[in-house]
């Protein structure tokens, strides 16, 4: 049977929107609570997550996770929020409490950084049911640990390096569910989901650029450049 046809409507002033490398849709997708996720946006940007097509957000930034950040977030994205709670700068009983909070706010899913210890991803599936998701970074991670810790889905984001991770670990737990960051462009998209990615985590482009590029546009309109 031929390839499925399916209608779309973008309308006028959304046609414009971020789509995601049309690639990822030939990975398997993570269902998380009845919904399939293939895709995940790298952004706290709420302009930008409002005007993305991805499945969801994966909302990790590189300061002290805040509360009001996660609502603000979690209020303006209309698709699931995986919500970043600590576990580099951020520990012990903090990461705990934020993550309760991101859950009651609404979260789909927490993520703890690389340094977090197994202990504390055991405490958090003891007061959680969404799910936990714990970020590697290297071959070296002893993800045999992590699994009997609790985490429930793995976040690879190994640069360069991260379909080499993707299969080492698929090679070992066939089962796990597996995010992993898919780099910037289609073919490196590919061989993250060939080595046995779930999901893809995509960068999308920030508002400065998209909005350089508008007023690129709108300077040629008016011949100035």
């Amino acid at each position: 049977m031929a390839g499925k046809h399916i209608p779309s409507y973008e309308g006028n002033l959304r046609s414009h929107m971020i789509s995601i490398p049309g690639c990822i849709s030939q990975c398997s997708g993570i269902r998380v609570f009845g919904r399939r996720i293939k895709s995940l946006a790298f952004t706290t940007d709420v302009a930008i997550l409002r005007n993305i097509n991805a499945d969801a957000v994966i909302a990790v930034y590189p300061f002290t996770p805040q509360p009001v950040i996660t609502q603000a977030i979690i209020t303006a994205a209309d698709m699931p929020v995986f919500v970043g709670v600590g576990g580099g700068v951020t520990q012990g009983a903090r990461v705990i409490g934020l993550a309760a909070d991101a859950e009651r706010s609404g979260a789909f899913g927490v993520v703890v950084n690389a340094p977090t210890q197994n202990e504390i991803v055991t405490k958090l599936k003891q007061v959680l049911e969404i799910p936990v998701v714990v970020t590697v970074v290297s071959d070296r991670t002893d993800v045999a640990a992590r699994l009997n810790a609790g985490a429930d889905i793995l976040n690879v984001s190994g640069a360069a390096r991260t379909p080499e991770i993707v299969a080492k670990i698929r090679a070992q737990f066939p089962q796990v569910p597996i995010i992993a960051t898919g780099g910037p462009t289609s073919d490196t998209i590919k061989a993250t989901i060939a080595a046995g990615a779930n999901a893809i985590t995509y960068t999308p482009p920030t508002n400065g650029q998209l909005f350089a590029e508008s007023m690129d546009r709108y300077r040629r309109a008016e011949n100035l450049i």
